[in-house]
């Protein structure tokens, strides 16, 4: 789970600079203030990256995929994206732990038979 969870964070880590080079052209909206929460958003996918194992990790996740859909109030397309990015979210949590489960699986059953032939 962790190997799609990660690629998928590394993916939005992209997607928000690219937006927050989008929002800059906003007249309304400080670059300084852009770029605290494009980096703010940016720094918390990678810092998701290492936890999404941990207890609550994938809650979080969900919180950056909420976050990311909203950001589409201030650039429009991230609407799009941010659903995009939210079904693939899905995908790594859910693929990544049968992924998970199988190798556990595939584990055991190769310990039991080198248990069996010792």
């Amino acid at each position: 789970m962790r190997t799609l969870c990660a690629s998928t964070l590394i993916g939005e880590f992209f997607v928000i600079g690219f937006a927050g080079l989008v929002a800059m052209k906003d007249p309304d909206l400080s670059m300084s203030a852009v770029w605290t929460v494009s980096g703010i958003a940016m720094f918390l996918c990678l810092v998701l990256c290492g936890m999404v194992t941990r207890p609550g990790g994938v809650a979080l996740g969900w919180a950056l995929q909420l976050a990311l859909i909203a950001s589409g109030f201030v650039v429009p397309t991230m609407f799009f994206m941010g659903v995009l990015f939210a079904a693939l979210w899905w995908a790594s949590v859910h693929y990544g732990r049968k992924v998970d489960e199988a190798k556990a699986r595939f584990a055991a059953q190769a310990d039991s038979s080198q248990a069996d032939a010792a």
